[in-house]
């Protein structure tokens, strides 16, 4: 299959449990961009975190950045979809404040939260990146003289405890809202609509790639629609059951370099 666009989440796929760009993956990549192949990071990740992997990799890519509501061609934004600021208020209220959580924000470049817990100490030493501690009523009024919103609302808990959310939200059956989870930790709330499908499209619209020219790679619930949209979806071996049923192959571990020897077995052929 000729393929033009390798698309490939990054924690848990790119990168190895202890968020390192392993030398293969790094290489493998490397080869295909100097053939010309475009490489899309497409992560719930901020821009900042998103960028920090760019600059590792060494390759200019396209950046998707909180799982598919803002998305960077270079230094230019291509899009930038808010959910709305009620929504804010509403998830807060009635789930993180409820469970006694801090609720992530995340508004283009910015990453604000109601408070710190262990959950965005991990991420800060992770991303490299501070939030702004914020009051919510404060932050919604803020937005709403200025027509802004979050582009994401991520919830971080224990697995036992995201399961119970999970099944919240989905009762309350939120009309503007789409959600998945991008760890067994993490619950992503977007605006309705908005995926990492949806982000590739919109990049092969934009670079004048076919859809089917699209090889994809990823590891939890977040990038189903990311598989579904590519050409070749590949699923790690450490993805969730239910990417594996999506994907054309399953390659190894992310510990193992799994992108690398898709890269060199499955795609080389």
């Amino acid at each position: 299959m000729k393929y033009s666009l390798i698309c490939t989440d990054i924690d848990g796929t790119l990168l190895d449990q202890n968020k390192v760009l392993l030398p293969q993956v790094k290489e493998a990549l490397k080869k295909e961009a100097d053939k010309g192949v475009k490489i899309a990071l497409v992560s719930g990740r901020m821009p900042a975190g998103v960028e920090l992997i760019e600059q590792e990799l060494g390759i200019s890519c396209v950046k998707v950045c909180h799982a598919g509501s803002y998305i960077l061609l270079g230094d230019q934004r291509i899009s930038n979809k808010y959910l709305p600021v009620e929504t804010l208020e509403k998830v807060y209220n009635t789930i993180a404040k409820a469970h006694g959580l801090q609720l992530w924000i995340f508004c283009e470049e910015t990453w604000y939260v109601t408070g710190i817990d262990k959950f965005i100490e991990k991420e800060i030493v992770d991303i490299k990146q501070q939030p702004i501690v914020v009051d919510i009523k404060d932050l919604v009024e803020q937005w709403k003289k200025e027509g802004k919103g979050p582009n994401k609302i991520l919830l971080a808990a224990d697995p036992e405890e995201i399961r119970i959310m999970y099944q919240e939200i989905e009762n309350y059956n939120w009309p503007e809202i789409d959600y998945a989870c991008s760890a067994d930790t993490f619950i992503e709330l977007l605006p309705k609509g908005i995926n990492k499908g949806e982000a590739v499209c919109e990049i092969c619209d934009r670079l004048g790639i076919k859809c089917e020219e699209v090889v994809a790679f990823g590891d939890h619930e977040l990038d189903i629609p990311l598989l579904e949209a590519a050409g070749i979806g590949i699923a790690m071996e450490n993805a969730i059951p239910e990417l594996k049923e999506k994907a054309d192959y399953v390659t190894k571990t992310n510990n193992e370099g799994g992108i690398a020897y898709a890269l060199e077995n499955y795609l080389a052929k």
